[in-house]
């Protein structure tokens, strides 16, 4: 037999008595200490105030509220409100209103769910948001396809809200 190979196979050296580890496993107490050190500490941090927002004035709610009713009975629902279709498949636009909460003042459009397999026959999408900033002044949002708010102008004018809601397609339902 000494014509014949022996094939050596090598075995991890915990399974192999023959080899001795170079690790040895940590007292107790030593490892604690490691695991501590590591731990972030916490620390005092300075956090100020959020700056307060400016409550809307009656007056100006209301006023908002009548334009902004204007524009929607105006213009809007006569572009978007259509008859239902006569074999409806897809959700459509049934009525286009506008809302209040706290400092801001939505433009929102209903729709109908026609399919066996809707949740509910209506759901309502806010498509813009005026938000206050005092001194009738308002920042102007658009609702994106990811369901965030996307503010577009800052510091604009009533009259200039409504000019971009009605020109520009972002702001339309």
């Amino acid at each position: 037999m000494p014509n014949q190979r022996v094939k050596a196979t090598r075995r991890p050296a915990s399974l192999n008595p023959n080899i001795i580890s170079r690790r040895e496993p940590k007292p107790q107490n030593e490892a604690t200490e490691e695991r501590q050190m590591t731990r972030k500490q916490k620390t005092w941090v300075y956090s100020p105030k959020k700056p307060t927002k400016h409550s809307v004035p009656d007056r100006i709610k209301t006023e908002v509220a009548h334009t902004g009713e204007k524009l929607v009975s105006d213009e809007l629902r006569p572009k978007h409100v259509k008859p239902p279709p006569q074999k409806p498949q897809f959700n459509y636009i049934v009525d286009i209103f506008t809302k209040w909460y706290r400092n801001y003042f939505y433009f929102c459009a209903k729709y109908a769910c026609p399919g066996p397999n809707a949740m509910s026959p209506f759901f309502d999408a806010n498509f813009a948001r005026m938000e206050y900033a005092g001194g009738n002044r308002f920042h102007l949002s658009y609702m994106r396809h990811t369901g965030q708010w996307f503010e577009v102008y800052r510091d604009l004018s009533l009259s200039e809200c409504l000019r971009h809601i009605r020109q520009e397609p972002n702001f339309q339902p």
